[in-house]
């Protein structure tokens, strides 16, 4: 049966609005406590020359990639205050990873966001991929103004009433804890993911298998 030939009261309605009409946050305090993850990501096109760039970290602002990255985590941590009716999560784990791609002249971008608690991270994990395109916009737009953000979207989400979601073609999302599967993407294989230590960071600095400049093994 088509849902509009339905009764009313039988609709399935939008969540954070009430019957009224007005906003609402969605009350998830009966909702149990269970783990939860969501991938989005992201594309952001440039031509050749401006990807060459990113790569070598010749940028004029400095390495491209750390500083998309870190900005991709800063903001999937701030979604609560950026989106009115989202709650505040305590995130359990928040990767992102920006992948050249030189045969589609594009940065693609990947967010993961985890959590144990009432209510998913997807908008997390969007939020997180979104911010990480936008820093590679700002990063670059001093050498290519027409750089283009496609294709922010959700991959994949675990857990809660609705279980398991992924979008069509894409690769299952990682239990909690479990490690992202490697993938090949555009002749780069994807490297570690950016750690950020609290003392600062140690060891290569890697997107795509690609060495980040200005970064030396630690001992």
């Amino acid at each position: 049966m088509d849902e509009r030939s339905q009764p009313r009261a039988g609709r399935r309605r939008l969540t954070h609005v009430d019957r009224g009409g007005r906003p609402r946050m969605v009350d998830v305090s009966a909702k149990p406590l269970t783990a939860r993850r969501a991938v989005a990501e992201a594309e952001v096109v440039c031509s050749q020359e401006t990807l060459s760039l990113v790569i070598d970290g010749r940028g004029p602002k400095g390495d491209v990639l750390t500083v998309a990255e870190l900005a991709g985590v800063m903001g999937g941590k701030r979604t609560a205050d950026l989106i009115p009716l989202c709650h505040p999560l305590a995130l359990t784990d928040l990767v992102v990873s920006i992948t050249p791609d030189r045969a589609a002249s594009a940065l693609r971008v990947r967010a993961e966001a985890a959590t144990v608690g009432p209510t998913g991270v997807e908008m997390e994990a969007l939020v997180a991929a979104s911010v990480a395109a936008l820093t590679v916009y700002d990063m670059v737009k001093g050498v290519e103004k027409g750089v283009e953000i496609r294709h922010v979207r959700l991959v994949s989400k675990v857990g809660g009433k609705s279980g398991e979601w992924r979008r069509e073609g894409s690769e299952p999302t990682p239990a909690p804890g479990a490690p992202l599967p490697g993938a090949q993407v555009g002749g780069f294989v994807p490297g570690q993911h950016l750690v950020v230590r609290a003392k600062g960071m140690r060891g290569p600095a890697r997107a795509g298998g690609i060495r980040r400049p200005g970064r030396r093994p630690g001992p």
